[in-house]
């Protein structure tokens, strides 16, 4: 199972190791508790299968988990003399209780992130995520700037099961780099190495593959991943345009986008985040019909008696804060890259960054057109080797 035959094939955006276009997006899904089955499952809607009996698409995971239609339960109760004001005599009660229609499949479409400086997020301690969340719950206020930006909600760390701090990974899922890439293995390009096997076919579960890399490959593999160089801010050489660059980064921090964009974290300057959970989406409105698709969170009907998403982990449309750096070459944006222009991301700030969006909405077409300006000067790393590279051409057709 698969979505692309090389690690280049996806990241690519500014050079080798960058982000992916929307068209390499991966959908990820999410199943809920069901009656007869209370497990909670995540997972990835594969591209590709090596097996074509095994090819995987929205209409197979639906028919191994389909919707449960709308159905009434009609249940008698005995009431005993006296105990019923309604029926002194006593007498029997039939209740109906209307169950609504349940779809226990969300999905979201997931953009590619891109890798630049993943080691030096590697290095970033559990202990300064920790120290930077107590921070802001402590004191409500970022002090050093002399604003209050108590209306903005302090996101959620992610630990894993482990107790260990997820870093890697949209929702945090993965706590180390070696972690991160093992899972990108098994389950992007279908490579099975010593800490992670190969994603078994959905249809399939009993499938068992054999490593494909061997310990030497797989550290190498990590090891290249980790060099890949930092990305940087690149100031504009026109004084105009660096004046304005300048100006955006100010009115950045003044209007909360750096609260959670953090400049620098744990020693690592220049990563812009917090690497904390928010939801970007405004609560469901009365009524809404729990739509899903991962427009909204979802939960089994109360009336079925279900357990719920396990606390520990993120809600549908809770995401990890990306760092920001290179973020100018990584168009399109936001997690499924429905956003086109930084602008337009901006704009669609909502749910816990609400109040940042209608502070920068609030600025002067002028100065959200500086906060833009200095987004840009956020730049891939220039000795990102480019694709064109032939080495990298053979290594993508490989």
């Amino acid at each position: 199972m698969y979505n692309a035959k090389s690690c280049a094939a996806c990241h690519f955006q500014g050079g080798l190791g960058g982000g992916g276009s929307a068209k390499h997006n991966a959908v990820g899904f999410e199943i809920l508790p069901r009656p007869g089955d209370h497990t909670f499952l995540t997972g990835t809607i594969h591209n590709f299968a090596t097996t074509p009996a095994h090819q995987e698409s929205f209409a197979v995971l639906k028919k191994q988990f389909p919707t449960l239609q709308s159905r009434t339960i009609t249940e008698t109760q005995v009431v005993p003399p006296n105990t019923h004001c309604d029926y002194p005599n006593g007498g029997t009660i039939v209740i109906k209780t209307v169950i609504p229609s349940f779809d226990p499949v969300g999905t979201e479409s997931v953009q590619t992130t891109a890798l630049f400086g993943a080691g030096w997020v590697d290095l970033i301690s559990d202990k300064a995520i920790l120290k930077n969340k107590r921070a802001r719950a402590i004191r409500g206020a970022v002090k050093e700037m002399g604003l209050d930006f108590t209306h903005i909600p302090v996101g959620k760390v992610r630990v894993l099961d482990d107790g260990r701090v997820g870093k890697f990974g949209w929702k945090g899922q993965f706590a180390t780099l070696s972690e991160f890439v093992a899972a990108a293995c098994a389950n992007e390009i279908g490579l099975g190495t010593p800490i992670s096997s190969q994603t078994k076919p959905m249809l399939d579960q009993a499938v068992e593959s054999a490593p494909d890399l061997d310990r030497g490959q797989f550290r190498s593999l990590v090891s290249f991943v980790k060099t890949l160089p930092k990305p940087v801010e690149f100031l504009p050489t026109n004084p105009a345009e660096r004046d304005t660059a300048v100006k955006g980064k100010e009115l950045f921090a003044t209007v909360g986008c750096a609260v959670c964009h953090v400049p620098d974290m744990g020693g690592v300057k220049g990563v812009y985040s917090d690497f904390l959970l928010y939801s970007l989406n405004d609560p469901e409105p009365p009524g809404g019909g729990g739509k899903g698709g991962g427009q909204y969170d979802r939960e089994p009907p109360p009336e079925l008696k279900l357990p719920g998403r396990p606390e520990s982990l993120p809600r549908l449309s809770e995401w990890k804060t990306p760092p920001l750096w290179g973020v100018a070459d990584s168009a399109p944006y936001l997690h499924d890259g429905s956003a086109n222009t930084l602008a337009d991301a901006i704009r669609r700030h909502r749910g816990d960054a609400k109040a940042v969006t209608e502070e920068y909405t609030k600025l002067t077409a002028t100065d959200q057109a500086a906060v833009v300006a200095f987004l840009k000067t956020l730049k891939a790393p220039p000795t990102a080797v480019p694709l064109t590279d032939p080495g990298v051409t053979r290594l993508a057709r490989k």
